[in-house]
C-alpha cells in the first residue's frame, strides 16, 4: 500500500511521539530506582567502567584469563543490580527499553518491511477506524445479551431455536477471532433486519482492533462508492483507499444488497472478494438477503465464491429494535 508523502510523514511523527513517551517512562523508572536505592548508581558506573576496560583489553593482546575475570566481575555486578531492583520490589527488566510494538521497536519497520502496526496506523489515518471505536464501545461481546432470542419456537430448516442458534453463531464468531492470525476465514451473516448481524460484526471488529489488527467497516453502498471514485474520478486518495480495502486485515461489508445493483457493482464485488481470497485476507459480509436472493441478485461466480469460501451463518428471530422499544425480553 502506498501513502502520500504527508500521510507517511504523519505516521512517522506518531512513531517519534511514541518513542519519546516511552523514553520518558524509562527515565522516570530510573529516577524512581535511584531514589529508592542510591547504591544503584554506583553499580551502574562500575558496570560501565568494567565494560570499557574489557573492550580495551580485547583491542590489545588477547588473554583468555582476562576475559574470564572480566566476565565473572560483570556477572557479579549484574547480580547486585538485580538484587537492588528486587529489594525495592521491581523486576529485573524494570529498566529495559520500553517498546509499544515488540516487533518493530516503534520504528514502523521490521527489516525493510513495514510492520503490521504501521499498516494499522495507515488504516486509522485514512479511515479513522470507520468510527468503529465509537461503535464498539457499546457493541461488543461483553455487552451482548441473549434476552432478545426466543427459546421455544424452532426453525424448520436449522432445527433449533433462535436462542440456541445465536449461541452457536456467537461461538463461531469468537473462534473466528481466536484463530484469526492462523486461519484466513470468511463469514457471511444473513437474515432479517434487526436480529444482531451488525452487532456481531462490531463485536468481532472490537476484538481485532484491540489486538492491533487493521479493520475497515463499510456499508455496501460506501464500498462501491470508494471503487467508483477510484475508477472514474481519478482521485489519487480514492485509489489509495481502494488499496486499503484490498489489503487490510479484516474487511467488513455491511448490508450487502442495499446498493443499486448493476454490472459494475457486480464486477467490483467479485474483484474485491476474489482478490482478498488470493491474498488470504478475511472478509465478513452481512446481508438481509436470503441465499436464494443472493444467487438471483449477483453473478454465479460471486455466489460460488461465497458458498465455497465463506462460513454461512443464518440468524433468525424477532426484530430486536422493536423488542427494545416495548421492553419485551424473550429469554
Amino acid at each position: 500500500m502506498s501513502l502520500t508523502n504527508s500521510q507517511y510523514d504523519a505516521i512517522m511523527r506518531i512513531y517519534d511521539t511514541i518513542r519519546t513517551e516511552n523514553r520518558h517512562i524509562q527515565e522516570a523508572h530510573y529516577q524512581e530506582v535511584v531514589s529508592a536505592c542510591p547504591e544503584f548508581t554506583d553499580i551502574e558506573n562500575e558496570i560501565i567502567s568494567l565494560s570499557m576496560d574489557a573492550a580495551t583489553s580485547m583491542i590489545g593482546k588477547h588473554n583468555s584469563a582476562d576475559d574470564t575475570s572480566y566476565k565473572a566481575q560483570l556477572d557479579s555486578l549484574n547480580n547486585r543490580r538485580i538484587e537492588c531492583l528486587a529489594s525495592i520490589g521491581k523486576p529485573a527488566n524494570y529498566l529495559d527499553e520500553i517498546y509499544t510494538c515488540p516487533f518493530c521497536h516503534d520504528t514502523g519497520y521490521v527489516g525493510s518491511e513495514k510492520c503490521s502496526c504501521f499498516k494499522k496506523k495507515a488504516i486509522d489515518l485514512v479511515y479513522e477506524d470507520s468510527n468503529l471505536k465509537n461503535i464498539t464501545a457499546n457493541e461488543n461481546f461483553d455487552t451482548l445479551s441473549y434476552n432478545w432470542y426466543d427459546n421455544t419456537e424452532t426453525d424448520s430448516a436449522l432445527k433449533t431455536t433462535s436462542l440456541q442458534n445465536m449461541k452457536n453463531v456467537v461461538a463461531i464468531c469468537e473462534n473466528f477471532v481466536k484463530e484469526f492470525d492462523s486461519c484466513a476465514d470468511n463469514l457471511l451473516l444473513y437474515g432479517q433486519p434487526g436480529i444482531g448481524k451488525t452487532f456481531l460484526t462490531n463485536c468481532i471488529a472490537k476484538e481485532l482492533l484491540d489486538s492491533s489488527h487493521s479493520v475497515i467497516y463499510l456499508t455496501a453502498i460506501e464500498l462501491f462508492q470508494k471503487f467508483e471514485y477510484a475508477d472514474f474520478r481519478k482521485d489519487p486518495d480514492a485509489g489509495l483507499e481502494s488499496n486499503y480495502i484490498l489489503d487490510c486485515d479484516l474487511l467488513i461489508i455491511d448490508d450487502l444488497g442495499t446498493e443499486s445493483g448493476n454490472s459494475y457493482t457486480n464486477s467490483r464485488l467479485f474483484y474485491c472478494i476474489n482478490e482478498r481470497l488470493l491474498r488470504n485476507k478475511s472478509v465478513i459480509i452481512s446481508t438481509n438477503l436470503s441465499l436464494s436472493d443472493i444467487r438471483d441478485t449477483y453473478s454465479e461466480r460471486i455466489f460460488s465464491r461465497l458458498t465455497s469460501s465463506y462460513k454461512i451463518l443464518k440468524l433468525f428471530g424477532r426484530d430486536i429494535r422493536l423488542l427494545k422499544r416495548t421492553g419485551t425480553k424473550l429469554s
